[in-house]
This record gives structure tokens, C-alpha cells and sequence, in this order.
């Protein structure tokens, strides 16, 4: 059944006419619109007659788009002045599905070919509507702009308090000050931490210091510490971290933006990022699961712009082909250098030079980009698109992300393999020279890094001491047991405690997720799971797609020690999955019934995590509060 839309542009055919006197209205079909596998005609009479009551013309039913009735008696013709009336509001645009789809009539609908039906197909009207003016494209910018310098006010904000390295910054502050120092890591001695708190910081010795992560993260504190003043400068130690942080905060905006195709809810995006405890928590320490997070993130915004940069070739190409007379079955197989995916790829071998857990993020990235491809090609109404997807565009799709990461996380090593010839190598550098076997044909730098791999992994395997901070999975998508990365009570008049203050005070450093934020969106992963079902929108798999990477792999090694601040690396997803179901909201009470609610539930949501963030500020930032607020605020023995 066909639609009208008063937004929709011709699609350059011009309709069929019974008489040259009744010129008939192009609209769009329902498929064409909204992507939907058939038709259901149980409502007709009902749309029609709503039709009928606004235009006073009724769109036939069971033919292609393009070919609908001519106006019936009374209507206005083609061209002249028609009754005023509202345009509706763009359709929702992320619903999947085949190009063709059998009428009412039991006729396949033949697919339509123009270049513009393809790309409304392929990419929805609302797409293919953002940023349309000069305006709108700057009004996003703007919002984003300013949304990123809250980020960055709430991140740089006495970003050198604490003065003391807390948490496990005693071993990647350390390791990144000697790697940019001497291209390895070096060991130090016995309790190191004050000296170089106070600002003595080349106490380490001429010894290679055994690490068990890659080094991509600990060369990003490094140049931080270099931008920021040193070593010695607390603010320094953090400056890289708060960067990322504030730079991962525009990201999401943009990359929300262009996912829901609602430059508001890009702006929510980013502020929820903005204000998130874990987001801030992460941007005002030196650990490496931030420069985790900003990597996987990036890969992410690029394999979005290559899913888009694909359709419009896609389109372009199937329109030119039938264009010129071909047929469907002919269209373009090579859709050209896919160098957006080619970034992806790389922004992946950085992840994965940063920690591991990076290589699980290549895994479902490199799916969703392949089921991109093959839904592209479906969509088209091109004959096998499914088949043709896998034997042209996985090859390709693999290629440019699995081997380029691969590529690229060797290279990261660089100066560990470049450190054979100095006074002290790299860590088991020289383990295939004192090591000689058979292998002749392998460097020896590589069957070292391979030996080195060999034993990072027993100690990540085998890593279950006892900790008091040690959570359970389950438990992290609701923050259940938040890591203290700093606490410290001070007397009256003691530490910069009020001298008449009216009892203790105390500094902290939680990782503890805006509550509310996360309890919200653990219920929205039920919703979005659901709704992504129902409607077959591609936009669930995508929001979950980061939560499923950077959280469910957890669950495999829960005999192992492992944290909840873990979860800053699908903190993304988290707020995309917990906006989804606002979007769809939204999208389906466009001028209608029950826009206005959704519209103030939406932002009463935003205006009390807003809240909730404020009074959790000071506990994500080592803000000196009252002793008696912190016990008020941080209410649950297991938050302590």
C-alpha cells in the first residue's frame, strides 16, 4: 500500500495517466518508506479513508510505487493550490529487510530504481534529511561544541587531585615515564611512589621491567606527560586520559547523530557522556581502559560512515545499471576503496595495542560490518544479494580489518623491538638469541614477541588473587560493586579540612557509574533487544554491538580477578542502547497521539540523571566534601 508524504521528492518518473486531462500524484510505497517485508492490509480501509478526509485522493493498493490512481472526482489536479495541511513527519528510517515484496494482489512489487528511491531504501528518509541546510548542519555543531566543553570543564577541573598516583596508575604512570624515556619499560625499586610523587622521578634502574600489557596506552600517558609539564606534575600524569575523555565525548555525539538521524538525541548522547561518573571517573586517572574505550569508539564512528559511503555507491551504481538498461543481477560488485573501514581496521590494532580485550571488539565490529554489507545489497533488490555479500564483501571486509589490525598491532612494538642493541632490551627481547631453535626462517624479533605473548597470556589466564574490589559481571551493568580508586577521611584542620568544620571531611575516587543512568539502561537492553526484533531495525544491533564486545566476553573468565571499571569500555553503548528506545518513541508518535508525553518523560529522564550526576560529583573528581555527605550519598555497603 502506498503512502502519501508531502516531504517526499518525485522520484523523477513521470506516472502513467488514464486521461491527459487527469494527471495522477506520485507518492512513495509503504515499502519504499519504511522497508517493511509485505504489506498488510488489514488497515486500508482506514488509512484511506484518513487519505481521502486530507487530500481528497486515495493511492491505490498492490501496484509498485509510482503507479497509483488518478484524483477522483472533486480532488485539486497536479499543480494547483491544494488544501493546507501539516506535512507528517519523516518516517522512521531503520527498519531492515528485502527490496521486494508481494501486494495484496499477489504480485511482486518491482523494485524501484532511481537513485533517490534507492538511497530513501538504503539509508531513510530521515538520513538522507539531517543537516539539510546550511543551519541545521551548524546548529549540530554547535550543540556538540558545547556539550564537549562541559565534558571538558567537568574533566579538567583540578584534574591534579589527588598529588599521589592512585590505583593501578603506580604501574602505568611509572612504565609510560620509562618508555618515553628509554623505549622499554624499566623496573624500580623497592616503594618508588613517594620519591616520585615528589617529584624524583628517574629512581628506576637499568633492568627491563616485566608488563603485561601492550604498550599503545602507556605511549599516550607519555605524551601527555610531555604536553602537561613533566613527570613531576600530577596534572600531566592524567592530561592524555582527560583528552580522550573529552574528545570520546564529541564522538558520541557526532556518531549518535548519524545513527538515530536526530541531531537532538546526538546532543543526549553526549551529554549523558558528558556526565557519566565512569566516563569521568576514567578521564581523571591514567589507566589504560580509556584509550581502550576512545579506540573502539573511533572504529566504530568509522565503520558508520563506511556503511553510509557504501549505500550512496551502492545506489549510485544499481541506478546507473538499470539506467542504461541493465538488469538488477548486474549491478556493481566492486563499490570502490572502502577507506573509512580501512580506518577502522586501524583504529582496532590500536585498541588491541592498548589491551587485549581490544581483539573481541574485532570480532563483532567485523560481523556487524559484513551483515551491513549484505542487508545493503538485499535492500537493493539485487538477485542474491546475500550470496554476493559473503563471496565479495566479506573477503574485502576481512581483509581491511582483521589483517590491518593485525599489521598494526605489531607495529606498536616498535620500540620494543628496536631495543635489542641498547644497554637493557626489552623484556625477553633477546629471548631467541640466548634461545636458539630450529625456526631459522623466523626473525628473531618476532619469535621473541611471540614468546612474550606466550607468557602475558599465562598471567592473564592465571590471575585470581584476592581482591576487595573484585566484582562478578552480572554485577557491573547496574554498577553493583563500583572499585575505590581513592578515599581518605581528615580530621578538622587536617589534609585542607575546615578548622571549623563540624566533623571529619573526605576525598574520594569512586568509578561508580551514574546510578541512575545505569539501572535505566539495563532495563533499556531488554527493550532494545525486543524492539529490535519487532521492527527489525538495524540500530538495536548497532547500540548493542559495544556492550556485547566489551561485556559479555567478561563472563568467560569470571574465575579470574576482574573489576567493574572494566565497563568504561562499552560505557558508549550503554547510553546508545538506553537512548534507542527513546528514538523509537519518538519516531512513532511523530505528530501524533502521545508526542507531547514522550517528549517531557524523555527529558525528565535527563534532567534527574543530571541531577543524580551533580550529587555524585564530587566523589567521581576528589572534591573534599563532609564526611556526613559522603556517608548520605554513597548509601550501599557495597558501593564502599
Amino acid at each position: 500500500m502506498s503512502a502519501p508524504d508531502a516531504d517526499a521528492p518525485t522520484t523523477g518518473d513521470t506516472p502513467a495517466v488514464d486521461t491527459p486531462s487527469e494527471p495522477r500524484q506520485q507518492y512513495p510505497s509503504r515499502r519504499d518508506v519504511h522497508g517493511h517485508r509485505r504489506t498488510d492490509t488489514r488497515g486500508i480501509p482506514v488509512v484511506t479513508g484518513a487519505i481521502r478526509a486530507l487530500t481528497g485522493a486515495v493511492p491505490s493498493v498492490g501496484q509498485s510505487g509510482g503507479q497509483h490512481a488518478g484524483p477522483r472526482a472533486g480532488t485539486t489536479p497536479a499543480g494547483s493550490a491544494a488544501p493546507a495541511a501539516d506535512p507528517p513527519d519523516l518516517p522512521p528510517s531503520g527498519t531492515e529487510g528485502p527490496a521486494q515484496a508481494e501486494g495484496p494482489t499477489g504480485m511482486r512489487d518491482e523494485p524501484a530504481t532511481t537513485e533517490r528511491t534507492l538511497l530513501v531504501r538504503l539509508l531513510g528518509e530521515r538520513r538522507l534529511a539531517l543537516g539539510a541546510t546550511r543551519q541545521a548542519r551548524a546548529l549540530g555543531w554547535a550543540g556538540a561544541v558545547m556539550i564537549t566543553l562541559l565534558a571538558a570543564v567537568a574533566r579538567l577541573w583540578e584534574l591534579g587531585k589527588p598529588g599521589t598516583l592512585v590505583f593501578d596508575e603506580t604501574y602505568y604512570v611509572k612504565d609510560a615515564y620509562t618508555l618515553g624515556r628509554e623505549g622499554s619499560e624499566r623496573q624500580w625499586p623497592d616503594d618508588p611512589d613517594p620519591a616520585f610523587e615528589a617529584g624524583d622521578v628517574d629512581t628506576y634502574l637499568d633492568q627491563a621491567a616485566y608488563v603485561v600489557h601492550p604498550p599503545v596506552g602507556k605511549w599516550m600517558i607519555w605524551l601527555g606527560m610531555e604536553a602537561g609539564g613533566g613527570a613531576t606534575d600530577p596534572f600531566a600524569w592524567r592530561l592524555a586520559s582527560a583528552v580522550v575523555g573529552i574528545l570520546a565525548v564529541l564522538l558520541l555525539a557526532r556518531i549518535a547523530r548519524r545513527l538515530f538521524s536526530s541531531t537532538v538525541m546526538g546532543l543526549a548522547a553526549g551529554f549523558l557522556l558528558a556526565i557519566d561518573g565512569q566516563a569521568i571517573v576514567h578521564s581523571r586517572t591514567a589507566l589504560l581502559d580509556q584509550f581502550l574505550m576512545f579506540w573502539v569508539l573511533v572504529a566504530f564512528g568509522c565503520l558508520l560512515l563506511d556503511r553510509e559511503q557504501a549505500r550512496r555507491r551502492l545506489a549510485a551504481g544499481v541506478a546507473a545499471v538499470v539506467g542504461s538498461g541493465g538488469s538488477l543481477s548486474e549491478a556493481p560488485r566492486w563499490l570502490g576503496a572502502r577507506w573509512w573501514r580501512l580506518a577502522a581496521g586501524v583504529s582496532l590494532g590500536l585498541a588491541c595495542g592498548v589491551k587485549w580485550s581490544g581483539l573481541w571488539f574485532v570480532a563483532v565490529f567485523g560481523l556487524l560490518t559484513v551483515l551491513w554489507d549484505v542487508t545493503a545489497r538485499r535492500r537493493a533488490g539485487i538477485p542474491h544479494g546475500t550470496v554476493k555479500a559473503l563471496a565479495f564483501d566479506a573477503p574485502y571486509a576481512f581483509v581491511q580489518v582483521v589483517p590491518v589490525a593485525l599489521v598494526t598491532y605489531v607495529a606498536s612494538w616498535w620500540s620494543w623491538i628496536a631495543s635489542a642493541g641498547s644497554a637493557a632490551p626489552g623484556y625477553y627481547r633477546t629471548w631467541a638469541t640466548d634461545n636458539p631453535d630450529q625456526a631459522t626462517w623466523v626473525p628473531d624479533w618476532l619469535e621473541s614477541l611471540w614468546h612474550y605473548h606466550q607468557q602475558m597470556l599465562g598471567f592473564h589466564t592465571g590471575l585470581d588473587s584476592e581482591h576487595a574490589y573484585a566484582a562478578h559481571p552480572w554485577g557491573w551493568i547496574v554498577q553493583w560493586r563500583p572499585t575505590s580508586f581513592f578515599w581518605e577521611r581528615s580530621a578538622p584542620g587536617q589534609e585542607g579540612c575546615p578548622v571549623d568544620a563540624d566533623g571529619a571531611c573526605a576525598v574520594a575516587v569512586t568509578a561508580l557509574g551514574n546510578p541512575l543512568l545505569w539501572f535505566l539502561a539495563a532495563i533499556a537492553i531488554v527493550v532494545t533487544i525486543v524492539l529490535g526484533v519487532w521492527l527489525r531495525d538495524w540500530r538495536a544491533l548497532a547500540v548493542l554491538s559495544g556492550t556485547i564486545a566489551g561485556w559479555a566476553p567478561w563472563f568467560l573468565y569470571t574465575d579470574r580477578t576482574i573489576f567493574a571499571f572494566y565497563s568504561i569500555v562499552f560505557t558508549p553503548w550503554v547510553i546508545l542502547t538506553l537512548l534507542y528506545p527513546m528514538v523509537v518513541a519518538l519516531e512513532r508518535t511523530a505528530r501524533g497521539r502521545g508526542r507531547g508525553g514522550a517528549i517531557g518523560l524523555i527529558a525528565g529522564v535527563l534532567l534527574v540523571i543530571a541531577a543524580v550526576s551533580v550529587a555524585f560529583y564530587p566523589f567521581w573528581s576528589a572534591m573534599q566534601v563532609p564526611y556526613d555527605y559522603w556517608r548520605e550519598v554513597i548509601r550501599f555497603r557495597n558501593w564502599v
